[in-house]
C-alpha cells in the first residue's frame, strides 16, 4: 500500500470522526472496502498494518480486527510474514461464485413459496420499495444492507437451517463480489426491477417461477461483473 493511498484513506475517515455511532474499528473497515471496490487500492497490493497504525495514532488492535474481519468477507488475503493483501479473484472465481450462488438461493425461494407469509410478502415489498428509493440517490451503501434483508427474508421463509447458513456462509466470503456488482451503473435500478417480479411471482405462489427468476437474478449479478466489474487476475 503505497504512502498516497495510506493518506487518502486517513484523510476520508477524519473526515467522517464526527460520525459517533461509528466504531473507529467501523470507520476503517468501511473506507478499505471504498478504497478496493473504488479500485483505490488495486488487487494485489499491500495493505500495512504499521503504516496504518502510525497514520491513525492508534494501536494496532482495531486495524487488526478490521482485517480479520475484511479477511472473512472476501476483501483481504492475510499472508505469513507479507502481512495483508488485496484479495484477487479470477474469472472462474467469478463464475463459480455466482452458479453456486444461484443454484441454492433458487431453491430456496422455490421452498418460501410454500411458507411465505401475507405478513411477510408485505415486508418484501416494504424492503424493495425502500430499495428504490436507495437506487434513485445512489446510496449504495445503505442499498446493499437492505439488498441482503430482501434475500435473508425469503432464504429464512424456506424453513431449512442448513441451506440458510451455507448460503451465510458463502455470501459473507464473496461479499466483495456482490459489492462490487451492484455498484455498476444502473445495477440497483435494475436489481429493484427484478426483485418486483420475484415478489409478484411469491404473491402467485408460483414455485417455479420464483426458482427461476432468483436463480437468472444471481446469474445476472456475475455477468454484469464478469463483462465489468471489479480487476480481476487472470487463470
Amino acid at each position: 500500500m503505497n504512502k498516497n493511498s495510506i493518506r487518502g484513506l486517513c484523510i476520508h475517515i477524519m473526515k467522517k470522526s464526527h460520525e459517533k455511532h461509528l466504531t473507529l474499528r467501523e470507520k476503517i473497515l468501511e473506507n478499505i472496502r471504498d478504497a478496493i471496490v473504488s479500485g483505490t487500492l488495486k488487487a494485489g497490493s499491500r495493505v500495512s498494518e504499521p503504516e496504518l497504525a502510525e497514520r491513525y495514532g492508534i494501536s494496532r488492535t482495531p486495524i487488526r480486527e478490521a482485517f480479520r474481519q475484511l479477511e472473512s468477507e472476501g476483501y483481504l488475503t492475510v499472508i505469513p510474514r507479507r502481512g495483508a493483501v488485496v484479495s484477487e479473484y479470477s474469472p472462474k472465481d467469478v463464475e463459480e461464485f455466482y452458479a453456486i450462488k444461484s443454484i441454492m438461493e433458487g431453491y430456496a425461494a422455490r421452498r418460501a413459496c410454500e411458507n411465505l407469509s401475507e405478513k411477510e410478502l408485505e415486508r418484501l415489498q416494504v424492503i424493495n420499495n425502500k430499495l428504490a428509493e436507495l437506487a434513485k440517490s445512489g446510496d449504495i451503501k445503505h442499498f446493499f444492507k437492505i439488498h441482503s434483508d430482501f434475500h435473508e427474508l425469503f432464504i429464512k421463509a424456506a424453513d431449512n437451517e442448513k441451506l440458510h447458513d451455507l448460503i451465510a456462509g458463502l455470501v459473507t466470503k464473496f461479499q466483495r463480489l456482490r459489492l462490487a456488482s451492484l455498484s455498476l451503473p444502473g445495477r440497483m435500478a435494475i436489481s429493484v426491477q427484478e426483485h418486483e417480479k420475484i415478489i409478484d411471482a411469491f404473491q402467485k405462489k408460483d414455485a417455479d417461477l420464483a426458482e427461476m427468476l432468483v436463480r437468472k437474478n444471481a446469474e445476472y449479478g456475475g455477468k454484469v461483473l464478469m463483462d465489468g466489474g471489479i480487476p480481476a487476475k487472470t487463470d
